[in-house]
């Protein structure tokens, strides 16, 4: 029987996946797929290993927030102030 963790990283190595769509393949709420994200980024590099962050970006006015090291999704967007904000992608490399 695989752990949540385990199940988690074999999706990341596979594909690109939000918060949101690992929440519902995992049937776990999105705020414990953030916690196992912070797990999963530690020991991905105890495994020479590295979880990738597709940033999230202003779906106004395009801006992307690559400075950002939260894995959770903004706001929103410092620049234009807009509110719909594409979620982060993850997947580990």
């Amino acid at each position: 029987m695989e752990t949540i963790r385990q199940r988690m990283i074999a999706l990341l190595t596979e594909g690109e996946y939000t918060d949101r769509e690992l929440s519902q393949l995992l049937g776990i709420r999105e705020k414990e797929v953030l916690h196992h994200l912070e797990h999963i980024r530690q020991s991905a590099m105890a495994r020479k290993m590295k979880l990738k962050v597709i940033p999230a970006r202003c779906l106004h006015c395009g801006y992307s927030f690559e400075s950002r090291r939260r894995l959770s999704k903004p706001g929103r967007c410092p620049r234009c102030k807009g509110e719909h904000v594409e979620d982060p992608r993850y997947h580990i490399a």
